[in-house]
């Protein structure tokens, strides 16, 4: 059995997402997902810097509050689940597979980790479980009720059904303009370790978009930006602006200003290598588009 998350961390947690502690309620549960999605970055610049990350829950806890970084869903609805079970949740972990347009693959389980918090009705939940998730980049503001519709947050609307039970028994649709067209998960609890192969090779195998191409996301109640390389976009709605970062030393300060993930405590030949791969794939992406 993993440990509770400690008090201490547990606050500090709270004080990142500039929250106080509350009790469970679906009021709270969307503050909570909604500042930690807004505070807490979706990035891989660990990869581009040689960090080697495991998918230790409490390991994900003390880079958020003692570094102020990031991860991607394995750290970060890791983490979140810790801080869930201290405020006294019922959260269970879960394995998902995020796909392309020909939907949900065996190949792609176990790519995603999926949080679910059961036990808070409301008139539009009466069955009281939620699908939380903080670890999807450029989707979720808040969890969504797990009931087959259309859900509308801010500018997006995204799809919910049921899978077939042969692969997975839910189905999430993102927007047009997201950067993935679904996921899938399935219903029953899973344990962290159960990700710990797949967090290998995708952070580390030449093969995963991952290693291949830095990225840092934050979604907000308007819109989401989302930085590739060198490329920042900026999407609400329908509206999609693009702007090449192109130094260094702008690189640097839009993952403080935009993501709030300021390296500087980092070895600066880990912030070069990090800059070097920013190029290298810009590169490789132009070379694509011409």
């Amino acid at each position: 059995m993993v440990p509770h998350l400690s008090e201490r961390d547990a606050l500090l947690y709270l004080e990142r997402l500039g929250l106080a502690v509350e009790e469970p309620s679906v009021e709270a549960l969307n503050r909570l997902h909604a500042a930690h999605v807004e505070r807490v970055p979706y990035e891989t610049t660990w990869i581009h810097m040689g960090e080697q990350w495991g998918v230790d829950r409490h390991e994900s806890v003390k880079r958020i509050v003692d570094q102020r970084r990031g991860g991607y869903c394995f750290h970060l609805n890791g983490a979140l689940s810790l801080l869930l079970d201290w405020l006294g949740y019922d959260v269970t972990l879960h394995v998902g597979g995020v796909h392309g347009p020909d939907g949900p693959s065996v190949a792609a389980m176990e790519n995603h980790l999926v949080l679910v918090v059961a036990g808070l009705s409301s008139r539009e939940n009466p069955g009281g479980a939620w699908h939380v998730d903080a670890g999807l980049g450029d989707a979720l503001h808040e969890p969504l009720p797990m009931i087959a519709g259309r859900h509308t947050q801010g500018p997006f609307t995204f799809d919910v059904s049921h899978g077939d039970g042969a692969i997975v028994d839910w189905r999430f649709g993102h927007h047009h303009l997201g950067s993935f067209d679904g996921m899938g998960f399935r219903s029953e609890p899973t344990a962290i370790e159960t990700f710990a192969n797949r967090n290998r090779f995708l952070s580390t195998s030449p093969d995963s978009s991952f290693a291949q191409t830095v990225t840092a996301q934050r979604r907000d109640a308007t819109g989401v930006d989302v930085l590739r390389a060198k490329v920042l976009r900026r999407v609400e709605g329908t509206i999609v602006s693009e702007t090449v970062v192109d130094t260094r030393g702008e690189w640097f300060a839009t993952l403080v200003e935009v993501f709030d993930l300021d390296l500087s405590a980092v070895p600066e030949s880990s912030r070069d290598t990090l800059w070097r791969s920013a190029e290298r794939s810009h590169k490789d992406w132009l070379s694509r588009t011409d």
